[in-house]
């Protein structure tokens, strides 16, 4: 959850803590209360007068509270207020396996900033961690987050926690610490930026590595929702070397630079381009271990996950298959999102450099046995997702290409 305690300065002096965490005074029944205002009753004017508002700290705290126990897992600890957070591991597990992961929601930050929009970045940035860890077979259990900014303004701040906790709710982790940290003089009022820290667990038994997929295996590709959280750089300098405006209706921009025959999705019908933008980041973990739930009580396992990030699909795919072997993927087998064929028009930017730089349509990719792609593809759509077989893995030979397309 974020900041659950007061912001800190910028030579890194850490306030009293975040969320559910666990130290703080107990009750007769031993769980543990949070304190509030803990930071009250002190005196903080010279504090205040460099920057660092205590008072818009606490309140933030105040405002987020709700959103953040909103995803409390029965293995949490505790209550809000202490120095740290304290969660068990899920019982009956025999050798339980931690999986940790950690990202940010990087340039895309700047479309928020640039929109005043702060709802849907905290989904981001749970995204890019839990369906990391997904693809290790580890359930998401918890997640912190870390939120810097230039000042302090409590409903902006909660605004983002609160994303952060409903993608937290999708993903299925509790929300339990967090921290938010106010540098005046090193970022602009306006200015902020995300970190996030996912651990998961798994069965060692069940943990899923680069080792089990063979020749001859299907790939499965789950749709994105859009460009999620990557390529925001070139994003931006698309957007501004031609000028465009955030604010104009994505479908007549659309209409505009694709040609009328173009039909953009009917979800963004009503939208603007930054809104478009914004799109947060599907969060796909609880779907794939479905998934894998599901390949097992057919007989068959699920031998591999890639999430489509920063490189694409040529930078992902292979990084879940052993040596010896190769992706080889159909791109016209699934569609590719409006928002990324006008950033090529616009931008001069070739099919393949589209699904190199961005995830070209696939939020996620499945190695599967070639005979349970119905099964796949049927158990992703019961989860509302849209999937397509879209490639095969193929033995390569010494030095040949881990990833090509036909």
């Amino acid at each position: 959850m974020s900041d659950l305690r007061p912001p800190t300065d910028p030579t890194g002096s850490t306030g009293p803590t975040d969320p559910t965490g666990s130290t703080g005074p107990t009750d007769p029944t031993g769980s543990t209360r949070a304190s509030r205002g803990a930071k009250s009753g002190g005196a903080w004017e010279a504090y205040r007068a460099a920057g660092v508002d205590v008072d818009a700290g606490e309140r933030a705290v105040d405002l987020m509270r709700d959103a953040v126990e909103a995803t409390r897992r029965p293995e949490v600890i505790g209550g809000l207020g202490g120095f740290a957070s304290a969660v068990t591991l899920p019982p009956g597990m025999r050798e339980p396996v931690l999986v940790s992961s950690t990202d940010g929601v990087g340039t895309k930050t700047a479309i928020a900033m640039a929109l005043s929009r702060y709802d849907t970045v905290g989904q981001d940035l749970v995204a890019m961690c839990a369906d990391d860890l997904v693809c290790s077979g580890a359930e998401p259990l918890l997640f912190l987050d870390y939120i810097a900014v230039g000042r302090v303004f409590p409903e902006r701040v909660a605004s983002i926690v609160a994303s952060i906790a409903d993608g937290c709710r999708q993903a299925g982790c509790s929300l339990v610490g967090g921290e938010t940290a106010e540098h005046p003089g090193l970022m602009e009022p306006d200015e902020f930026d995300l970190a996030g820290f996912c651990v998961g667990v798994v069965e060692r038994g069940r943990l899923i590595d680069s080792t089990a997929a063979k020749a001859g295996d299907a790939l499965i590709g789950i749709a994105a929702n859009g460009l999620h959280s990557n390529g925001f750089t070139l994003v931006r300098g698309v957007v501004a070397d031609a000028g465009l405006d955030l604010g104009e209706g994505y479908a007549d921009l659309v209409g505009r630079i694709l040609g009328p025959e173009t039909t953009p999705e009917p979800e963004t019908a009503a939208l603007s381009l930054g809104e478009v933008l914004l799109t947060p980041t599907r969060i796909y973990s609880g779907a794939i271990l479905r998934l894998r739930r599901r390949l097992n009580e057919s007989g068959a396992d699920l031998r591999g996950v890639a999430h489509i990030t920063g490189g694409g699909l040529p930078g992902n795919v292979p990084r879940v298959l052993p040596d010896g072997i190769g992706a080889r993927l159909h791109p016209g087998n699934w569609p590719m999102p409006s928002v990324m064929r006008l950033l090529g028009a616009i931008g001069g930017l070739s099919e393949a450099e589209l699904r190199s730089t961005f995830n070209g349509g696939l939020g996620m990719v499945c190695v599967v046995p070639a005979d349970a792609v119905e099964t796949a593809i049927c158990s992703l759509e019961d989860d509302g997702l849209e999937a397509w077989h879209v490639g095969e893995v193929v033995a390569i030979d010494a030095g040949g290409p881990r990833y090509s397309e036909f």
